[in-house]
């Protein structure tokens, strides 16, 4: 008995199903979105890279060149399946970088697209996926103007992953980072939560939930334009991906320095995406979606805004969910309905793996 004792008291000899923070080689955990990314950004690609519009660590880097003030985004995505209910890998890797984009209050023209292509992919499912990327393209309003494509052998992919980058214009005047957000700030999202990652889990997993749940995948350029058109002064906007809303908020407050709180019953989350989350263990708060945004707007223009949001077909739900305050600085809090109050911190790396 001593000896096992003994054992069992050896840190070494213990485990842990959560990725540890010296992890020497990467895990799952460092494409999340959560603090194992922030960290590989931190500590390995910014002091590589290291350069002032990098240095912002946000999802584009406004650019100035040639007189204009120029939105740049680059994503990857990795889905799997490549096809799932409300969407496929095509119109979300146009989605996905056009969001991007429109974060900065920028509006997308032009996309690249690069693919890597497993040997014995059936030639359908490629021909499949550039139809929808050229559907997507189409209604937000960009064009996909140059790509490039690999093979890789069998065995060595996963099919079909793609890669978009994107560039675009920033009106004048306009000014969004999450540095910007202020103690007052008024915080709102553009609708219902959670649903891309319950969707795609529930293909992935052969679950079912009693109703069909559909990812929300949707260009935001245009529901962007109509806030811009009531003020320009946004301070922040982000798209809730990897994470979900409580990765998001996180990066903002820890930013800008300040807090923020919200109020548990104003988010809105489907009771489909709250009976999932019941069933497997998930908290709806860092379940990724993929056309819902976040947004930090000056109090005095939050009414406005949140109406022009309503009139919008990808703002219809939007709801006023909370603030930004001076107390507790770099975190985010949410007051309960029951009374209480959580900390919603960053997650660690990611709950539902390779979702975008």
């Amino acid at each position: 008995m001593p000896e096992q004792l003994a054992e069992t008291a050896d840190p070494a000899a213990w485990t842990c199903p959560a990725p540890l923070r010296d992890q020497p080689v990467v895990v799952m955990g460092h494409g999340g979105g959560g603090a194992l990314s922030a960290e590989l950004m931190e500590q390995v690609f910014a002091p590589a890279y290291g350069n002032s519009h990098l240095a912002a660590l946000t999802d584009s880097a406004v650019l100035e060149l040639g007189g204009a003030r120029l939105a740049f985004s680059t994503d990857s995505y990795v889905v799997r399946p490549l096809f799932f209910p409300g969407g496929s890998l095509g119109d979300l890797a146009v989605n996905g970088t056009v969001n991007d984009l429109a974060m900065s209050g920028a509006r997308p023209a032009y996309l690249s697209a690069a693919f890597v292509l497993e040997e014995g992919v059936q030639l359908s499912v490629v021909e499949r996926i550039a139809r929808s990327m050229g559907a997507a393209a189409e209604a937000a309003g960009v064009s996909i103007a140059t790509g490039d494509t690999k093979v890789v052998e069998s065995g060595h992919g996963d099919g079909v992953y793609v890669t978009t980058a994107g560039v675009g214009l920033v009106p004048a005047g306009v000014d969004i980072r999450p540095q910007r957000a202020r103690p007052g700030d008024a915080v709102i999202v553009s609708g219902p939560i959670g649903l891309h990652g319950v969707a795609i889990m529930s293909v992935r997993e052969g679950l079912e939930f009693g109703v069909e749940i559909a990812s929300d995948t949707a260009p935001l350029a245009d529901l962007v334009a109509a806030m811009l058109a009531v003020t320009p002064d946004i301070h922040v906007l982000r798209d809730p991906t990897r994470g979900g809303l409580g990765a998001s908020l996180n990066e903002i407050a820890r930013a800008s320095g300040t807090g923020v709180l919200l109020r548990e019953r104003a988010v809105p989350v489907p009771d489909a995406v709250v009976n999932a989350c019941g069933f497997l263990g998930l908290d709806p708060f860092y379940v990724a979606n993929e056309g819902r945004l976040v947004a930090f707007v000056p109090p005095s223009a939050a009414e406005e805004v949140l109406v022009a949001m309503r009139a919008h077909p990808q703002g219809s739900g939007a709801e006023l969910i909370g603030e930004c305050v001076p107390e507790h600085p770099g975190m985010v809090v949410v007051a309960t309905g029951l009374g209480g109050t959580r900390v919603v911190d960053l997650p660690l790396g990611e709950q539902l793996p390779r979702i975008c």
